[in-house]
């Protein structure tokens, strides 16, 4: 093999380690990031990852809001119309958080029937859902 040829290869041979490792530090980051969507029914059936945090969607069920006396924290049920989830956040809820509104909250499951919420997100608008919730509920209003 000729000394061209060989740098070459060699340079070759880098680029793609290069680009193999740098693939690698993306997957690895990409999988600790991403986080599922689940609806009521899907946690009611244990259908939700163990041990890491996960989006729960759903509308709020009216009746269920419950605040703690002298904390900020709240209790609520999360509904798809087809199962309940009861949730307990403790924090400042959006302004637009209401019993009848569609909400997403970030949080994981404390036990079989408690989702402890990190995070609680509303809908902003009369129009707007999450479009996994809209499918999910859309889903559930079906016969």
């Amino acid at each position: 093999m000729t000394p061209t040829r060989k740098r070459r290869l060699i340079l070759i041979s880098l680029v793609i380690f290069g680009v193999a490792v740098a693939t690698a530090i993306f997957l690895t980051a990409f999988k600790d990031n991403m986080m599922f969507f689940k609806s009521p029914t899907e946690v009611s059936a244990q259908d939700y990852p163990q041990n890491r945090s996960f989006r729960l969607g759903g509308m709020v069920k009216e009746g269920s809001l419950k605040r703690i006396e002298n904390s900020l924290k709240v209790q609520f049920d999360v509904t798809d119309y087809g199962a309940d989830v009861a949730v307990e956040y403790e924090g400042i809820l959006p302004d637009l958080f209401r019993e009848g509104q569609g909400v997403v909250a970030i949080g994981y499951m404390a036990s079989d029937q408690l989702f402890v919420a990190e995070e609680v997100l509303a809908k902003h608008d009369e129009n707007y859902m999450p479009p996994e919730v809209a499918d999910v509920l859309q889903t559930q209003e079906q016969p």
